[in-house]
């Protein structure tokens, strides 16, 4: 493999690296924020306080909520995200429902995501002080707005960390989607090598590609972090850095 071939295929088929690369951003990006709002709804449902001997509506309602909630969690977090990729775009379409490519992606990594952000989010809501739920609940806060007003906002903090990983993984996992024939970068980049049959260099300029998203994204979150954690916090890295070196 020669470095000017390289050169060479980024020039010509730089257009196509550039739209698989924009279709891969456009599909971690809302399927992160997609899996979040469904690991924040789990979570605050797997939380709600129940009677485990009670037989009223609310409490046979809640548990049948739960158990088909918990299904869809142990389903997609114990299947590769390649098969649920067929049996969403192929298994549906067999009962005459054709998605979009593109809408089938989401929907693919979005539930995907969602499952393993409900454990986060479960992770998040049970490391806040029980204490703050007793206060809550003493100055006469219902669930919800205990969930909303007292316990997110500190839960939405402390899975920052973990949803900013969520997202690279998601960057990388998109290429499992060129299954469906989704035109993300893996897609993009494996007709780039079988029309030219140079698939190394090819493949070289999108690992590349990967490793400038995956490093950009991981900066960003990591700069959200600290604006959210004020300048106390950017103080405490810049000493950790000082003992480093």
């Amino acid at each position: 493999m020669q470095f000017e071939t390289v050169l060479v295929m980024l020039q010509n088929n730089w257009p196509m690296f550039l739209r698989g690369a924009y279709m891969t951003i456009a599909i971690a990006i809302i399927s992160t924020i997609i899996g979040a709002f469904i690991g924040l709804f789990i979570g605050i449902m797997h939380t709600i306080p129940m009677k485990s001997k009670s037989w009223s509506l609310k409490t046979i309602l809640l548990k049948i909520i739960n158990f088909i909630l918990t299904c869809y969690v142990e389903v997609f977090r114990g299947t590769p995200m390649i098969v649920q990729a067929m049996v969403v775009f192929y298994g549906l379409a067999a009962y005459g429902i054709e998605l979009n490519r593109f809408v089938a992606a989401l929907v693919v990594v979005g539930l995907n995501t969602g499952a393993y952000m409900a454990e986060i989010v479960r992770g998040g809501i049970v490391s806040v002080d029980k204490g703050q739920y007793e206060a809550a609940q003493a100055i006469g806060m219902n669930h919800v707005k205990t969930m909303v007003f007292v316990i997110l906002p500190q839960v939405i903090r402390n899975i920052l960390p973990a949803t900013g990983n969520q997202l690279v993984m998601n960057i990388k996992d998109s290429a499992v989607l060129s299954v469906i024939s989704v035109t993300e970068l893996f897609f993009q980049t494996k007709s780039i090598g079988g029309a030219s049959f140079k698939y190394a260099e090819a493949f070289l300029i999108a690992s590349l590609m990967y490793l400038i998203l995956t490093f950009t994204a991981t900066r960003i979150l990591r700069l959200i972090e600290r604006k959210i954690d004020g300048a106390d916090a950017y103080q405490v890295d810049k000493e950790r850095e000082g003992q480093v070196q």
